[in-house]
């Protein structure tokens, strides 16, 4: 299925949360679908600055990794009153439970993957990601990643992998995989 189709036939009647490690493609993923299936996107990290008024390091530094994790949930709460917005999550969003059951509530979960050295060389330069400061190597990703396999597949209706893709290719797999899913209900 086309993404102009999607749009066009108002498909996929949800909102679609996108999960993945840091440096999968969230983000930007995020932003083309906004622009290709004209709706409203949603970064709950963003939220949550804007909500604390304080970057996500500092929340780390000063309240803690439970603290932010709550404001993930409380994020997950506001965004249920939203309909049909791409959400582009926080890499450890999925550690909750509560956190996965209330993107199902509203959603269809998308899991995009990355090796560890894909997620190095797109998050190599960047200060901004507290949890790799100091261990900005791939056996450190590697790692984190094995620990966090089970939370991801757990959450996901919908697994891509982003490597080696172009973020149309990703987007159109997302929605072709996402329009599947909706048809075999």
């Amino acid at each position: 299925m086309r993404i102009n189709e999607v749009k066009g036939k108002n498909l996929i009647p949800y909102n679609i949360f996108l999960v993945g490690f840091m440096g999968t493609g969230k983000t930007t993923v995020a932003n083309r679908l906004h622009h290709l299936l004209d709706r409203q996107i949603i970064n709950t990290d963003d939220r949550i600055v804007e909500m604390e008024g304080v970057s996500i390091p500092k929340i780390f530094e000063k309240m803690g990794e439970s603290y932010f994790r709550d404001c993930e949930s409380k994020t997950l709460i506001e965004i249920k009153q939203h309909k049909r917005v791409i959400v582009s999550c926080g890499g450890g969003i999925v550690l909750r439970e509560k956190n996965i059951e209330l993107m199902r509530e509203s959603g269809k979960v998308v899991l995009l993957t990355a090796t560890p050295e894909t997620v190095l060389s797109r998050v190599k330069h960047r200060k901004t990601r507290p949890i790799l400061n100091g261990n900005m190597n791939t056996t450190f990703i590697a790692g984190l990643l094995a620990k966090r396999e089970e939370y991801y597949l757990a959450a996901a209706d919908v697994i891509v992998k982003t490597d080696g893709k172009s973020i149309d290719q990703i987007c159109e797999e997302i929605v072709t995989r996402l329009t599947d899913l909706d048809l075999k209900k």
